[in-house]
């Protein structure tokens, strides 16, 4: 249970003292019955809640696909420069509590998982999971053949760490996709500089069994079912482009 103009508010529809205002002015009903008071509660996953007569399809948690431009923050706010949260339509943000589930960097682009459910986000971000993350990438230099055996047995990267082994899929002499399992700051570029090559385009294409849409432009997004998000935490894919596209 909830009070009213809390669950009006949470699903984007307006602030809480613009719910409040409906709610005097009779514009709200549960079960066909007048809310007499903003802070009336009411179960929105059993009962009927009417604005004007319409009634509210209410969505506990909201999932967003988002692309990545380059030049914009994985963050929530930020005062100096754009955040993903910026993308989104002002009825998103009115929601409250999203933030990126995971990160990209300032200069890389692709998929990007909005949300305001936490304990999903970490179910997804969590190295036991074994989540795969695919990456288009460039290089300044031809990738070097021994690379791929390179990745598949792990690399130490800066720091000492030793990655998880990955999967190297050569394009060309100086284009590749990568596959991990975890998510390291800056773990595809320094990955790529044990064997000696500057990442300089990097897009991320999926994540578990969601791949970027090839018809989403960089600033775009979709908005998906709690089902569809559960692609997200698909352990492995049978090739990297075998994966469900929304």
């Amino acid at each position: 249970m909830e009070r009213i103009d809390k669950i009006l508010s949470s699903q984007g529809l307006c602030s809480r003292r613009e719910a409040a205002a409906l709610v005097r002015a009779g514009a709200v009903t549960v079960d066909g019955a007048p809310v007499r008071s903003p802070a009336d509660k009411a179960d929105p996953a059993s009962q009927v809640i009417a604005v004007h007569g319409r009634p509210l399809c209410y969505q506990a948690h909201v999932y967003i696909l988002l692309h990545k431009p380059q030049g914009v923050l994985s963050a929530s706010a930020d005062r100096r420069e754009r955040t993903v949260l910026d993308l989104l339509d002002e009825s998103l943000r009115r929601r409250g509590g999203l933030f990126p589930a995971g990160r990209l960097d300032r200069d890389t682009e692709g998929l990007l998982l909005v949300t305001d459910d936490g304990p999903f986000a970490h179910r997804m971000l969590s190295p036991a999971s074994h989540v795969e993350k695919t990456y288009y990438l460039r290089t300044d230099r031809d990738i070097p053949p021994h690379a791929v055996e390179a990745m598949r047995a792990g690399v130490t990267i800066e720091g000492g760490y030793h990655t998880r082994p990955a999967r190297l899929t050569l394009l060309a002499p100086r284009e590749a996709r990568l596959t991990i399992t975890e998510g390291k700051y800056h773990q595809v570029k320094l990955m790529l500089r044990t064997v000696g090559c500057t990442v300089t385009y990097l897009r991320r294409e999926r994540i578990g069994g969601v791949c970027l849409p090839p018809d989403l432009a960089p600033g775009e997004y979709r908005l998906l079912s709690p089902a569809e998000a559960a692609g997200f935490l698909q352990k492995n894919a049978e090739s990297d482009d075998a994966s469900a596209q929304l």
